[in-house]
């Protein structure tokens, strides 16, 4: 053994990494080299098990703990727990430790649900069986024990359990047929091919005698990329070697099509495979409701702490007097005399922070977690987000993001199954100026009336007749179909016709199957190809044969394809497709203008064109051709760019013969959808791993780009014409020389008076552009900006050939970007989960392509169209009832708590509790909980019909606008004069001592139950003010909690309670209800504190109403059947100009208002 070999041991072993090694060696079937070859180098691989859920059972509790523990909330009432439990407070312990328990025991069981479902997802897969060969014989095992090295046979319409490389397959010429759907959204047929030197091995005793090594690169996450190398030991001493690329790499999650059977050995697994790697990892997304939360309860414990701080200091101002000193009856033994006088501040601080610490509503967040929890069913019941085709609904994965589906400022979209079908149809042809439109045909899917012509335009001449049928050979020979002829295929019935089961096609191209399934119908069918013959069935039932002689095949640098072929008489033809920019220049005759103005019509209509021409060769142009080609393809050097340049030389002085038209049918109101979004203030990215052309055409017919969109391109075609830096600056002077520094936001009510700019981008373009700025490059680190500038002034963006990760990519990039948008990302394929997990809302379409993305996201939805409810209606409503909560419950505690800081300046600061223990331990668990829950689950401010019809109703709620410093300040305002009103109200009102009817006096329980009752009546009626949508459920809950109150009340002074040390309650609350004076009080305190809310309500829904308050005064005067012709745009807010600007009608216009608003303001509060 040389040195070589022990430092390659010392590396894998002692290294620690796998990291450490450049490649890796995979012994097929496991067996070891022939001795005297190689050093056999056992490694240590993971397992093909696949992990997506986020905790283990042994990891549960301390992950979710602290996870919890995170929350600002959850840490602050542990700290006041603790606190209680350690020194003497005013207050129990129970009082925080009871909440906090029940808010961390409720979340912790709604997130190990979550997780549990994710954990029985991964099993699913993990336990699917798969069929492995061992000493010759076939044997099934679950798929999380393959191991790397392992030789599998996979049978038709299965799917690859890891990543393989392709050793042989039931076809003689070693091929197979894969669908990579999941993986990069093309659902086309893919050409794989086996080892030249194993593609004979066709049984499992055969596969079992090889013996061979792979050397290949460490798992990477590019799909399109593997560089690698298999040594095959046959009889000799030397090794054969053969190099490995992508064509031999077959891919976890593709499906085996057109093939019978495949062996392949097992060279990636588990969690290293390049589906997995493409993953990214779970992360515990936060929305921006809880982050506004988390800031106020800053704010609040700022507020809790100097409001302790003020009370301790002013207690030892006060007991500075020798006659205020602590009195006798406060029962401190010497000892607590004697102490320090900073360790006595200190405790009397931490015995004022538990005082007030119900400032902090610790409750709130088990109301959230209720209502995120219980209104998420909402969803998954919505019988218009049902699909009858798949027999399921939307499905909720992740209940702790509903709100963020209002605040949506990005729409991050897959194109293939997600915006499409991923059925294409063939609509018409062109020939020389004369259209045929066959009937519909999708799929090989034959329709009623096939045989039926329409053609428009006068008949062709005989010339005319000729190019016709040119035409239709051509489309029935350039091209690269398979011919199946079995009559199920994905267990379909495919093709049946006149009762016979007939053959269809598969490509890797659904455009190709669409355009020979369209000349089938047209008269011309393609039958098969054999022994290098193609064969076609004409109109008159003739089979004509063509030799196949060269495949030019399409690349999207050229952008078309071409054959030759010879035809029985020995005639030969060159017959070419492609893109009309490619094929135009290069046409010499025909009937160019006519096929032009029908390519444009077409395009326009957001259908993909191609145009066809052709050139007969004679016998010296063919030979010039054969050794043209023949020298480029045995080049070692540049082989690409020679080929590229005799195709060049080739494809020339064609004559046109027509064009052709197909769509790729998009899903059902998917064009509606994008444009309710784009009405909603949405901007709408597509991002796909297809090509340029076809995702462009796309999104022209999804009306992602319109019709006076200018495009502009920043594609590897353009950089490689200029620089990439020329080519962004260009970019940037084009979109700012409109816009100026306005945004799209400032001008998307404006559309007209502005040039709308949609950008294409492909993927390598974007790795230039993300690429890491070098040291001394200039400007280098500033592409980042630019592009983000450029695409901020676009209304739409179209991302082609995208990798998984660059997806995700895209979505981090415009994440952190300098306004934070809120973005969410919808797919259906595996290639989508990084985006979707990336993505602040990440949506799942339950798809022909697996449910990865389903599971992988926070909601699933069948169909791209059930977005736009879930956003426009759910979103709308699940933001606008949380922000009423959040705010709600802040202010009820301001409410609550400021009024016993108030009583310390009456007390001595003696930590007396204005309530008692009862009232503070209910207040927000009882008396006050349920009307907010319920409020909170059912709030519809305006109804579903309204949101729906009109999508710009959602700007009203963005960029969290219910939840900004300024709303949040009127509301603690609104709450401390609240307090201020409850306490000193009912101070001043009992400023001399109060006699009750039989003369005694009042005293300060009854004060503070005073107090209390105004403040749980006030609170509950201020959230009645607040609903629109009213029904039996809401009064029943607040009429049901006002009188809960009282009853409980009754009870509780109302009885000596014999568990009770004290009974300083007794009798209190009825002895305030004998006198009148009290209830006189109570009404008016009420009134009082409700006036101020009502009163800003008035005056700015009378002076600056915005479009909601619109709409809502205005379906309070259709009686709430505002009728759909009714035009809602005239109830928006016009565009204000200027102060002074119109300001006459402005006068008219608000004093109309005022008095319906007076009116209506109590109206819409009416049962």
């Amino acid at each position: 053994m040389d040195f070589s070999t022990i430092r390659n041991l010392i590396s894998r072993y002692c290294a620690g990494e796998e990291n450490w090694v450049d490649s890796r060696t995979v012994y097929i079937g496991h067996k070891v080299p022939p001795p005297g070859t190689e050093a056999y180098i056992p490694q240590r691989y993971p397992d093909n098990r696949i992990v997506s859920s986020k905790y283990t059972f042994w990891n549960f509790i301390p992950k979710n703990l602290f996870e919890q523990f995170r929350r600002i909330a959850n840490f602050y009432f542990l700290i006041i727990f603790l606190v209680q439990l350690i020194i003497d407070t005013p207050t129990s312990p129970i009082t925080s430790g009871l909440p906090l328990f029940f808010v961390i025991t409720v979340t912790a069981i709604k997130q190990g649900y979550e997780d549990w479902l994710r954990h029985k997802a991964d099993n699913a897969i993990n336990q699917c069986p798969v069929h492995v060969v061992q000493h010759g014989k076939v044997v099934r095992k679950q798929s999380r024990k393959l191991q790397v090295g392992d030789v599998v046979l996979v049978k038709e319409d299965e799917t690859f359990p890891c990543d393989l490389i392709l050793l042989s397959t039931s076809r003689d010429d070693g091929t197979c047929f894969v669908t990579t759907a999941s993986l990069d959204g093309e659902s086309s047929h893919k050409t794989y091919y086996a080892v030249q030197d194993t593609k004979a091995f066709n049984t499992e005793e055969e596969v079992d005698t090889i013996q061979a090594t792979i050397e290949c690169e460490q798992p990477q996450p590019d799909l399109y990329k593997f560089v690698g190398r298999i040594n095959i030991y046959l009889d000799r001493d030397e090794p054969i070697a053969r190099p490995l690329g992508s064509e031999n790499l077959l891919l976890r999650g593709a499906t085996l099509k057109n093939t019978e059977y495949i062996y392949a050995v097992a060279i990636y697994t588990g969690m290293e495979t390049k589906m997995a790697l493409n993953y990214q990892s779970k992360s515990q997304k936060r929305s921006a409701v809880e982050k506004s939360m988390n800031a106020y309860l800053i704010v609040y414990l700022c507020i809790l702490i100097s409001k302790a701080l003020i009370n301790t200091v002013f207690k030892y101002v006060w007991q500075a007097d020798p006659n205020r000193d602590e009195p006798w009856y406060n029962q401190k033994t010497e000892t607590e005399r004697q102490r320090h006088i900073l360790i006595r501040a200190f405790t009397d601080f931490l015995a004022f922070m538990v005082l007030f610490n119900y400032i902090i509503p610790v409750s709130m967040y088990v109301t959230v977690e209720m209502q995120k929890f219980l209104g998420s069913y909402f969803i998954s019941w919505d019988d218009e987000m049902f699909d009858e085709e798949l027999g399921e609904g939307a499905l909720v994965n992740t209940s702790d993001l509903n709100e963020e589906l209002g605040q949506v400022e990005y729409v991050f979209t897959d194109k293939t199954g997600t915006l499409t079908e991923n059925n294409m149809e063939f609509i018409e042809c062109c020939v020389d100026g004369h259209v045929y439109v066959p009937h519909a045909i999708c799929n090989g899917q034959i329709m009623s009336g096939a045989s039926s012509i329409d053609m428009i335009d006068s008949s062709p001449s005989a010339e005319g007749k000729e190019h016709e049928e040119l035409f239709f050979r051509a489309l029935c020979l350039c091209h690269t179909v398979q011919v199946k002829e079995e009559e199920t295929v994905d267990g379909i019935k495919r093709g049946i016709h006149q009762g016979k089961a007939t053959s269809f096609y598969i490509s890797s191209s659904p455009d190709e199957v669409a355009l020979v399934e369209g000349m089938k119908r047209l008269g011309f069918t393609y039958l098969r190809l054999k022994d290098n013959h193609m064969e076609i069935l004409n109109r008159e039932d003739e089979i004509e044969r063509f030799e196949l002689l060269e495949v030019l095949n399409f690349d999207s640098v050229r952008r078309r394809m071409s054959v030759i072929v010879r035809s029985n008489s020995g005639e030969l033809y060159l017959f070419c497709k492609g893109a009309d920019s490619s094929i135009f220049p290069r046409v010499i005759s025909g009937k160019v203008d006519q096929v032009r103005a029908r390519v444009e019509h077409n395009a326009v209509e957001g259908l993909r064109t191609l145009c066809v021409a052709y050139k007969r060769l004679s016998r010296e142009e063919y030979e010039q051709v054969c050794h043209l080609l023949s020298s480029a393809k045995l080049a070692l050097q540049d082989r690409d760019k020679k080929l590229a340049e005799a195709y060049d030389v080739i494809e020339r002085d064609f004559i046109l013969l027509g064009a052709t038209a197909v769509e790729d049918r998009l899903q059902d109101k998917a064009a509606d959808t994008i444009e309710s979004l784009h009405k909603a203030g949405m901007k709408v990215w597509v991002l796909t791993g297809d090509k340029m052309e076809t995702a462009a055409a796309t999104c022209y017919a999804s009306k992602l780009f319109r019709r006076n969109t200018q495009i502009l391109e920043l594609t590897t075609k353009r950089t490689e014409e200029q620089s990439l830096h020329d080519v962004l600056f260009d970019l940037s002077r084009t979109v700012l020389r409109q816009h100026g520094s306005m945004t799209r936001d400032t001008f998307s009510g404006l559309s007209s008076d502005f040039q709308d700019y949609g950008l294409i981008i492909d993927g390598a373009t974007l790795s230039a552009v993300m690429k890491p700025a070098q040291e001394g490059s200039g400007t280098g680190g500033n592409y980042k900006e630019i592009f983000l500038e450029i695409c901020r002034n676009c209304s739409a963006v179209l991302c082609c050939r995208m990798a998984p990760l660059q997806k995700a990519q895209i979505v981090k990039l415009i994440k952190a970007s300098k306004e934070h948008p809120i973005t969410l990302a919808i797919g259906d394929g595996a290639n989508d989960v990084s985006m979707i997990l990336e993505a602040h809302v990440g949506i799942g379409i339950m798809g022909k392509e697996g449910r990865q993305a389903a599971r992988n996201s926070d909601y699933a939805i069948p169909k791209f169209k059930h977005l736009k409810k879930m956003l426009l209606v759910h979103g709308h409503y699940y933001y606008i009832r949380i922000s009423e909560l959040v705010q709600y419950f802040f202010y009820k505690n301001v409410c609550f708590i400021f009024p016993q800081f108030l009583y310390q300046f009456f007390c001595g600061f003696s930590q007396q509790p204005l309530y008692d223990t009862a009232y503070l331990t209910l207040y927000n668990i009882s008396f006050t909980s349920l009307p907010i829950l319920l409020y909170s689950l059912i709030e519809q401010h305006i109804n579903m019909d309204i949101l729906k019809r009109d999508p710009s109703l959602y700007r009203d709620i963005a960029k969290n606008s219910l939840l900004q410093w300024p709303i949040f300040v009127y509301w603690t305002f609104l709450g401390v004069f609240d307090a201020v009103v409850f306490f000193f109200g009912a101070f001043f009102l009992f400023d001399n001592t109060t006699f009750t009817s039989n003369g005694q006096m009042f005293g300060n329980w009854t004060f503070g139950t005073l107090v209390f009752t105004v403040l749980v009546f006030t609170v509950t009626l201020k959230l009645a003010l607040d609903t629109h949508y009213w029904t039996w459920i809401n009064h029943f809950v607040i009429w049901g909690s006002l009188l809960f109150y009282v009853i409980f009340s009754l009870l509780w002074g109302g009885i000596i309670w014999p568990f009770l040390n004290y009974q300083r309650m007794y009798y209190v609350f009825m002895q305030m209800l004998a006198s009148g004076p009290a209830w006189l009080s109570i009404i008016l305190l009420i009134m009082v504190s409700l006036l101020p809310d009502v009163v800003k309500k008035v005056l700015c829904r009378a002076l600056w109403p915005t479009t909601t308050e619109r709409i809502q005064n205005a379906d309070k005067l259709y009686k709430g059947h505002l009728s759909e012709f009714t035009p809602l745009s005239s109830l928006h807010a016009p565009p204000v100009h200027g102060r002074g600007h119109n300001e006459g009608q402005n006068h008219t216009h608000r004093r109309t208002n005022w008095c319906c608003l007076c009116a209506n303001l109590f109206l819409r509060n009416t049962p």
